[in-house]
């Protein structure tokens, strides 16, 4: 039985600036193992922005709703 696998999203490589406190932060969380690292810590904010604030419109973002 052959499984269908499923391809990940393509990453994009980005350079941002945030102060130094959420960095410090996100060190924090990252020691607590809540993430395993800065680049998922942001995924997962950002994720978790757009849901929040664009809720009605993520199909247009590219997102899919949870059913």
């Amino acid at each position: 039985m052959t499984e269908i696998k499923k391809k990940k999203p393509r990453m994009v490589n980005i350079t941002i600036n945030i102060p130094h406190i959420y960095d410090e932060n996100i060190h924090k969380l990252i020691d607590m193992k809540i993430v395993p690292s800065r680049s998922e810590a942001i995924r997962i904010a950002l994720r978790e922005y757009l849901q929040d604030e664009y809720d009605e419109t993520l199909e247009l973002l590219g997102y899919f709703k949870k059913k």
